[in-house]
Parts: C-alpha cells; sequence; structure tokens
C-alpha cells in the first residue's frame, strides 16, 4: 500500500508518554523524539530503548485519554531497534483505545508514520528506509510487516505491505 505524503506534527515530552505508557523515562530514547506522524491517520511515535520496555508497557488509560484530547493523533506506536526474531529490524506495539483497539496486531497505516519518520530522522543512517517490522506477539497475534520510505525532493515516499490471514468475515445490509 502506498500511502500519502507524511505529515510531522507536534512533539510530546518524554515525561508525559513514559506515563501514558507506564514505563520509566529511561526507557525512552530522548536521541529521537517522540513525535506525531501522520499518512492519513496520525500517530505518536516512540522510540524505546529495547524489547524490555516495548514488554513492559501497560497503558495507563486515564493517562492516554488526558494525553490524546488536545492532540491530532489519538494512537500510539512504541518500537525498539531490539526483536525477537533475528531476521527482523524493528519490533513495535500499538495502542488505539480512541478508536475502541486497544493494542493492534499489525498496523499498516501506524507503520506507514514509522516508515516515515526512520527516514526524516535518518534512523538507519540514511533517508532510504526498507525494514521488516515484528508486531502483535504481546496479544498472541505475531504479524510480519515490510516498510519502505525514501525521501525524495524533499518528499518523503512510504509503501507498507504484508501478508494476510482472514480472520472474519462479514456483509453489510
Amino acid at each position: 500500500m502506498s500511502q500519502p505524503e507524511p505529515v510531522f506534527g507536534e512533539k510530546i515530552e518524554v515525561k508525559a508518554i513514559s506515563e501514558v505508557l507506564g514505563i520509566d523515562e529511561s526507557h525512552v530514547d530522548s536521541n529521537f523524539p517522540v513525535q506525531e506522524v501522520s499518512t492519513g491517520l496520525p500517530f505518536i511515535i516512540v522510540h524505546l530503548r529495547g524489547l524490555e520496555a516495548l514488554r513492559k508497557i501497560t497503558l495507563s488509560s486515564e493517562k492516554y485519554y488526558r494525553l490524546v484530547e488536545n492532540l491530532e493523533a489519538k494512537a500510539i506506536l512504541a518500537f525498539s531497534p531490539e526483536t525477537r526474531n533475528p531476521d527482523r529490524d524493528l519490533s513495535v506495539r500499538v495502542f488505539a483505545p480512541y478508536y475502541g483497539i486497544h493494542e493492534d496486531p499489525a498496523t499498516g497505516s501506524a507503520n506507514g508514520c514509522l516508515a516515515a519518520y526512520l527516514s526524516k530522522y535518518r534512523y538507519f543512517g540514511s533517508e532510504h528506509v526498507e525494514v521488516r517490522v515484528e508486531q502483535g506477539y504481546e496479544i498472541g497475534r505475531p504479524s510480519l510487516l515490510y516498510l519502505r520510505a525514501q525521501e525524495r525532493e524533499g518528499k518523503i515516499s512510504v509503501r507498507v505491505g504484508g501478508r494476510v490471514v482472514m480472520t472474519a468475515r462479514g456483509f453489510l445490509i
């Protein structure tokens, strides 16, 4: 899926996001900003230092709603450079209670925002991003997403892909 050109929004204080995620501030890597990013649907992108921090997240509902109340982004993507599988590049968790989804197992829209963020901040040392992302482990639905981003002439293009397994089917009447 190709996504719209990203928009980078407000930066969020480390203290505020760590309280929402129920983790110590030291788990958030302050070398990269906690920031709203949108490629159609905005997410708060949070870089954590490792898998331990990602696993420890216990979202505080009260603090979450207080944080997102005045933000465009109503969902959070937290990511770690440490992974469970050696053939993956990043591990991710996505929380979107505002939309009725406590935690999502595979989120193309959120990972598109992540790809744009990785490109903008040269996370891997280049504006070119091509990574494999694992998500959904904490809720027993492991997923693998493929992200690509490239900045050219000041514009970041974003693509997200993966395989899907049908888990439900419905019809509108």
